[in-house]
């Protein structure tokens, strides 16, 4: 047997009360999905690499960073009745209001533990998602936004945060909080059209924040070497200008192809690269992932190993990157678009 010596620890954050959230029968995003991740991570032998911790629940206060008062005290009380439906989409059951300060609580957990010197990056193994809660609605699966709590409280620490979202659905939510924020930049691949239906080109943030919103609307096929291009095209040429200090990643693996709920070409082998690609746009000791979407299990499996590989100095391919897709034009008018606003930062 071959002995893996990883050049980083990884810090991997989850909870059993996360598997309680119940989202109602044949619901793509359930439990099962959490099961696959760390079976994918252990079945590609990064067991060792991890350094498991369990996440505290985030305060009401840290919740209000990101979310309407209201919006928090909605939850609060259809999860104390016993659960319900907040859209057509985002259902609760009767513990997923202590999944969801849960799951929101994951990020900052993260931070205290990378700022003690525990590890050069953290994946925060989370359920329920949350890129398209809103400051004033629960929505997509989503019930808080457990990137913008972070993100929130990191910039409200002074740090300059970049946030880089890498689901197929664009994260409707974490572009609203942030939309106006000089301190914390967000950028989305995404499939476009697609559900939420926002995330265009022309999406660049407003007032104070105006350049530090970027969106890659890919079209329906896109592949890996689309992607890449993004990085090195956009995001890599915004982070030298606003230098985070943070960098958070929504790690959404529907963009593979076999998802059954979107249209993108990515394999595992793409996450790969993407991921590591990412990682060096902050220090070590900067580095948060936080699963959203993902909803082949045998996709997830393999795309989440590749990415905690990446987050543990490996390159692990279980399947070959891609390229020869469509988005190449969208990334060269992001690109435009990036120069255009990023030297006013």
């Amino acid at each position: 047997m071959v002995t893996i010596a990883f050049v980083a620890d990884v810090v991997y954050i989850t909870h059993p009360r996360y598997l309680d959230h119940d989202n109602g029968r044949a619901h793509p995003e359930r439990p099962e999905r959490l099961r696959a991740v760390l079976e994918g991570i252990h079945e590609a032998g990064l067991g060792e690499a991890l350094r498991p911790m369990g996440p505290r629940p985030a305060t009401l206060d840290e919740l209000e960073l990101a979310h309407d008062p209201a919006l928090v005290a909605r939850v609060a009380a259809m999860g104390a009745g016993g659960g319900g439906w907040l859209d057509a989409d985002t259902a609760m059951s009767e513990h997923s209001y202590e999944a969801a300060i849960l799951a929101a609580g994951a990020g900052l957990t993260a931070v205290e533990a990378l700022v003690s010197g525990a590890a050069e990056s953290a994946f925060c193994a989370v359920r329920p998602p949350g890129h398209h809660a809103t400051p004033t609605r629960s929505m997509g699966f989503c019930l808080f936004n457990n990137v913008a709590v972070t993100a929130a409280a990191l910039a409200d620490q002074g740090e300059r945060v970049l946030v880089v979202d890498y689901d197929a659905h664009h994260g409707n939510g974490t572009q609203d909080v942030f939309w106006a924020d000089p301190d914390v930049a967000y950028i989305s691949y995404h499939q476009y059209p697609l559900y939420p239906g926002s995330g265009a080109l022309g999406d660049i943030g407003g007032g104070e924040g105006w350049g530090t919103t970027h969106n890659l609307p890919l079209p329906a096929g896109a592949t890996g070497d689309a992607y890449r291009a993004g990085v090195d095209e956009v995001i890599a040429p915004f982070a030298a200008v606003f230098q985070p200090t943070w960098l958070l990643i929504s790690a959404g693996f529907d963009a593979h192809r076999a998802d059954p709920i979107t249209d993108l070409g990515l394999s595992a082998g793409d996450y790969a690269d993407l991921t590591a690609a990412l990682l060096t746009l902050v220090p070590p000791g900067r580095r948060i992932v936080f699963l959203e979407g993902g909803y082949d299990l045998e996709a997830l499996r393999l795309s989440a190993a590749a990415c905690v590989a990446a987050m543990a100095g490996e390159r692990l391919v279980p399947e070959p990157p891609t390229s020869g897709g469509p988005g190449r034009e969208v990334v060269a008018q992001a690109s435009r678009i990036q120069a255009e606003c990023t030297p006013s930062l």
